[in-house]
């Protein structure tokens, strides 16, 4: 989703003034509804920065990744709602009705889940914290990938992107297949929210099979990029960029092979290289 905004463009020593399409930018307030013994409650959960569309599936992947929830079957229903606001008049509230809370522990999801569009490790001061949402290590596949496919990757991701090509001020998650088909993509100004949407969307529609999946990310993997990956059992990460120091602690510690700084020919490889076939 995109607008156009009135800018000067400097080139060949000329300045001329021109219209350019720019990625819209607008705030999301997540609330959470459940019950708590016969009484129902309403809390405001988080509040993101995110390109508007896709904030149901924004939503449930947010929700799912930090293990708010454990199964999306516990969402009885999510409504957009408020007074259309801002310039653009979207719906900016989004409410998340539970009918089941009773595994959810609503004082310490208000303490330690707070989301901005490039909050970094978002509150998690360090490893352990992911031990509170994850206690073992997935059981990746004996499989390997062939130097072909992660190179290929973030080409595909682009070519896929529909707002991308427009603006060119937007990040995008792919899921993969192990032999290079592209499965599903999400675009948002937040990479986290990409990410989100992408999962959610995967979960809604029953298409995550971590056995033979990978997921390749069009900008930097920082923590908790590596964490939501991690959660959905999805053993290989690429990115576009270069991961974090705590990035590549945390797949080291979890298994997960971590691939950045992707080039037409080269990559590094920054964890577990033994499931990167090369030759």
């Amino acid at each position: 989703m995109n607008s156009k905004y009135k800018i000067s463009k400097y080139k060949n020593d000329k300045l001329d003034n021109v219209e350019d399409y720019i990625s819209i930018e607008e705030p999301l307030e997540i609330n959470l509804k459940y019950k708590e013994g016969k009484n129902w409650k309403k809390e405001n959960l988080s509040i993101t920065m995110r390109t508007p569309g896709d904030d149901e599936t924004l939503s449930i992947g947010f929700l799912y990744n930090e293990q708010i929830i454990t199964d999306i079957n516990w969402i009885e229903k999510i409504e957009s709602y408020g007074e259309n606001n801002g310039q653009y008049d979207f719906k900016n509230k989004i409410l998340i009705t539970l009918n089941n809370s009773d595994n959810v522990n609503i004082a310490q999801v208000k303490r330690n889940f707070l989301m901005n569009s490039s909050c970094g490790v978002c509150g998690k001061t360090s490893l352990d914290a992911l031990e509170t949402l994850k206690q073992n290590k997935p059981k990746y596949p004996n499989k390997k990938i062939n130097k072909n496919i992660i190179i290929k990757s973030p080409e595909i991701l682009r070519e896929n992107q529909t707002q991308f090509s427009i603006t060119g001020g937007i990040h995008a998650s792919g899921l993969f297949s192990n032999d290079g088909n592209l499965i599903a993509v999400k675009e948002d100004v937040g990479r986290h929210n990409a990410l989100d949407k992408l999962i959610g969307e995967t979960l809604q529609k029953k298409l995550l099979n971590e056995n033979d999946q990978f997921i390749t990310c069009s900008g930097r993997l920082n923590f908790e990029l590596v964490q939501k990956a991690l959660i959905n059992n999805i053993g290989l990460m690429i990115g576009v960029g270069a991961p974090t120091s705590l990035a590549i602690d945390l797949a080291n510690r979890f298994d997960m092979t971590l691939v950045g700084f992707v080039k037409q020919d080269s990559f590094n490889i920054y964890s577990n290289s033994q499931r990167v076939k090369i030759n």
